[in-house]
Order: C-alpha cells, then sequence, then structure tokens
C-alpha cells in the first residue's frame, strides 16, 4: 500500500514569531537562512499576513510590501502563504470590497501563493469576496474555520461551513485552532467528519499553549490530514507550534511519508539558536509565553487574551479584579452570541468583560466597538445576541439589515490616494494607509527622509 503523504508548513517567518517575540523578526535576520529553508521540502512557508504588516511599518521601518517582493525572489522553490482576516483584510474593521479585492490582488502580483482566510465571527459572507478574488488573481484560497467550543459550535455547523467554502472555490480547508483547545479526540472527530464531507486538503493550525498539540496533530494525521503546521524547534513550544523536527521523525516512524529534509532542518534550527537567545536577553521572549498552560482548555480563554486582560487591569490599578474579569468574559460571550476568541472579537470581549467588572454593573460602559458589533458591523454571530442587553447596549439604534461591507461607500480608495498625494509611489502604498493610515504615513515621512539624505550624500560626493 502506498504511503500517505504529510505536508508541513513552517510558521518561523509567521506566526511563531508572532506568538513568540511579538513579530519582531526583522528581514534581515531571516534573510541568511531563507536559502536552507527553500530546500528544505516544506508544503509552504507562511511568511506574511496576521500582524507583520503593522509590525514592519510600526515598529520594524520595513515596507511589508518589499519584504514579501525580497522573501519571494529568496524562496523561488517554496509556495509562500499568508494569513488575512476576511473582510477585515490585516486590519481591525470591515473594509469596502473594493479594497478587499485590491489587496488580495497586490498580494498574489508581489508573490503570495496561499491565502489563508478566515473570519473571528466563521462568516462565510465576510469571507466570499477573498475567496473570489484570490481564485481570480491566480492564487490559492485556504479556508478557515476558526475552531472554538460553545453550545452552538457542532460537527454539523463546521461541515455546514466547510461545504460552503468548498461551493466559493477554496483550494483546501484549515482547522485553525488559535487557543490550542482542538483536544486529540476532537481532532480526531472534525478531520474525519471534513474529509467526509469535501474532497479537498485538510491543514491544521494549532498552537503548543495547552500541551496537547503533538497528540492533536498524530491523531489529526490518523484521521485523515494532509498539511500540519510546525515551527522549528527553537521558535516552537508555548504559545507557538509544535517542533517541525520532532514531528517529522515520528511521523516517518509511523511509516508516513515525509519530503522534510532533516539535515537540512538541523541547519535551520541551529542558525535560528542564537537568535531566540538574543531575543530571550532582550526581554522580547518571555519565557512565560514558553510554558505550558492546561487551564486554557477548561476556560478557553487564549493566551493573549489572558496576558491582555491583565495589563488591562494593571494599568487601570485593579489588578485584584482579574478573577472576576476571568469569570465574567465567559459570560459576556454567551451573551454576545459566543464567537470564537480570536482577533477582534478576543479584544472586544475581554474589554467589556474589564468593563462590567471594574462598574460593578454590566454593560453600563460599552466602547463604540461592541456597539458596532451589536449593531452586526462585524457580521453574523453564531448565536443570537441576547435580545436584552442588545438592546440596551443599542439603545433604540436599530441593527444592519444584510451584509456591512455592502453598505460602505466604494471610494476608499480614490481618497486615500488623493490624501496621499506625492507621499504614495504606488498602489501598495495606499493600500498600506488604508490599512494603518497614522502608521502608514510615519513610515512614509521617515522613507522620505532617507531617500532625500541619500540624495544629498550623493550629490555631495559628485561635487
Amino acid at each position: 500500500m502506498e504511503k500517505r503523504r504529510v505536508g508541513f508548513t513552517e510558521t518561523v517567518l509567521r506566526d511563531a514569531s508572532q506568538s513568540l517575540i511579538a513579530t519582531r523578526l526583522s528581514y534581515d535576520k531571516m534573510e541568511p537562512i531563507l536559502d536552507k529553508i527553500d530546500q528544505a521540502g516544506y508544503y509552504s512557508v507562511e511568511c506574511w499576513g496576521g500582524a507583520t504588516f503593522d509590525v514592519c511599518l510600526r515598529f520594524l521601518d520595513e515596507d511589508p510590501w518589499e519584504r514579501l517582493r525580497k522573501l519571494r525572489a529568496k524562496l523561488p522553490n517554496s509556495k509562500l502563504q499568508m494569513l488575512l482576516r476576511g473582510q477585515n483584510i490585516l486590519g481591525y474593521k470591515h473594509y469596502p470590497d473594493d479594497i478587499v479585492r485590491r489587496f488580495v490582488r497586490a498580494a498574489v502580483r508581489n508573490g503570495m501563493d496561499i491565502i489563508r482566510i478566515f473570519d473571528a465571527l466563521n462568516d462565510v459572507e465576510n469571507l466570499r469576496v477573498a475567496i473570489e478574488e484570490t481564485v481570480d488573481a491566480g492564487g490559492m484560497a485556504s479556508g478557515a474555520i476558526s475552531y472554538t467550543i460553545s453550545p452552538v459550535h457542532t460537527l454539523e455547523t463546521y461541515v455546514n461551513m466547510v461545504k460552503e467554502l468548498e461551493k466559493m472555490g477554496v483550494s483546501s480547508i484549515c482547522i485553525k485552532d488559535m487557543a490550542g483547545i482542538l483536544t486529540p479526540a476532537r481532532a480526531y472527530d472534525l478531520v474525519s467528519a471534513i474529509k467526509d464531507a469535501v474532497d479537498l486538503p485538510v491543514v491544521m493550525h494549532t498552537h503548543s499553549t495547552t500541551g496537547t498539540a503533538f497528540m492533536t496533530y498524530l491523531k489529526g494525521v490518523e484521521a485523515g490530514l494532509d498539511v500540519i503546521d510546525t515551527a522549528i524547534s527553537p521558535f516552537s513550544g508555548g504559545t507557538s507550534q509544535p517542533a517541525t523536527e520532532t514531528l517529522c521523525i515520528v511521523l516517518k516512524e509511523l511509516g508516513y511519508e515525509v519530503d522534510l529534509d532533516q539535515p537540512t532542518l538541523k541547519e535551520i534550527a541551529e542558525y535560528f539558536k542564537p537568535i531566540r537567545a538574543e531575543y530571550l536577553e532582550a526581554g522580547t521572549l518571555n519565557p512565560i509565553s514558553m510554558g505550558t498552560d492546561p487551564q486554557c482548555l477548561t476556560h478557553q480563554i487564549p493566551g493573549g487574551m489572558l496576558s491582555n486582560l491583565l495589563s488591562q487591569l494593571k494599568m487601570l490599578g485593579a489588578s485584584d479584579k482579574y478573577e472576576e474579569a476571568l469569570r465574567e468574559t465567559p459570560r459576556v460571550r454567551a451573551d454576545l452570541g459566543y464567537p470564537p476568541l480570536v482577533t477582534p472579537t478576543s479584544q472586544l470581549i475581554g474589554t467589556q468583560a474589564v468593563q462590567n467588572v471594574l462598574a460593578g454593573e454590566r454593560y453600563k460602559n460599552v466602547g463604540t466597538e461592541i456597539r458596532a458589533y451589536c449593531r452586526g458591523e462585524y457580521g453574523r454571530t453564531p448565536a443570537p445576541i441576547d435580545p436584552e442587553i442588545r438592546a440596551m447596549i443599542l439603545n433604540g439604534e436599530s441593527p444592519i439589515e444584510g451584509r456591512y461591507a455592502a453598505s460602505l461607500p466604494d471610494d476608499a480608495f480614490q481618497k486615500a490616494e488623493a490624501e496621499l498625494g506625492d507621499r504614495a509611489t504606488c498602489e501598495e502604498d495606499v493600500l498600506s494607509y488604508i490599512a494603518f493610515p497614522q502608521v502608514a504615513d510615519n513610515f512614509f515621512e521617515k522613507r522620505a527622509e532617507r531617500i532625500e539624505k541619500r540624495v544629498s550624500y550623493s550629490i555631495t560626493r559628485a561635487d
């Protein structure tokens, strides 16, 4: 009998570094090892999207589009992969369809192969435009389920979702377990159900936060999983993914076909060891993020959300309210229709839980984002929002009918182009500005100063 092949997606250039060192891995740190990554035999290399776009502009003084073009040139034999938040693109609000389409086309044009597309509410209508444009642009759309557990999230709801994604033209289905709460037994059942429902490759993404990830992958592979997300060992574990090398060896021993070259993986690991040590010494890599937290299997709150809760309370001088806020979080989630706890809904739910606890009265203080959520600006919630709470928050305002993005004006690109004027040198600059206006503006200003200095230096030397 022919051995079944299992592919590996390497996450060190994106989610592993995002999870462990807040995405502070600069292109200069990656560049020397890219040729080895290109030769290792990965199914794909996740290297863009998620928080990388914002961090490049805000903290690393890099143009994310230029980074993508450099990665494409240095990884000619690899399928490049990114993470896209559906109608949110890479930001935290919904954008008009025209902007989503332009962004997707630009990503593919600049070298992207696979775009993994998810929505924080699992509302397939928030995925449709990005999926359609990815396919039309010649890319591979990977439709993602934001995995969560609640009374309304059943095998049947997930199967119905993947059937819709298949109709939209996705190339694969990704089970995106952002909190690391997918246990081995649940993984086996979910992968089996999806494989029975659709004729598409199934990919799994999880985190080692709860300590179950290695076992979860093994049971998923046993059920027919085609690709797994892993991180090279120095950047694996904790809130990152399980180690690439370990799973490569284990799966080969179990009789699966794995294309990875182990000596090359060793070279990649050796390269990243001193880089990990550098971030650890600088305090960017917090040892706490390398720990295991099985409690997450009970409260189902992702590690990043827990740290945000604690951080908010500390800033407000209310650290003693942490346990109370922790208890309030699942109550708020239930009130608001059981959204998966992933960006941006995790921030919305966590902030509201803190507000409720500090005010001593539930929903006395409500932010603009929660009002927007209750109006329907984020899409269709998995379960109905509690009608009394929704009425209290909206205070007489009517919810939106239909898809919110369809109501947005279609001149956003032209307005941004006019605002930028000469500061924009290409379409990609305008898209950066639309996603992160102030951050991109600051970057363009610094870039112009650098160019001016170079020109001045050239003229001086010529004289």
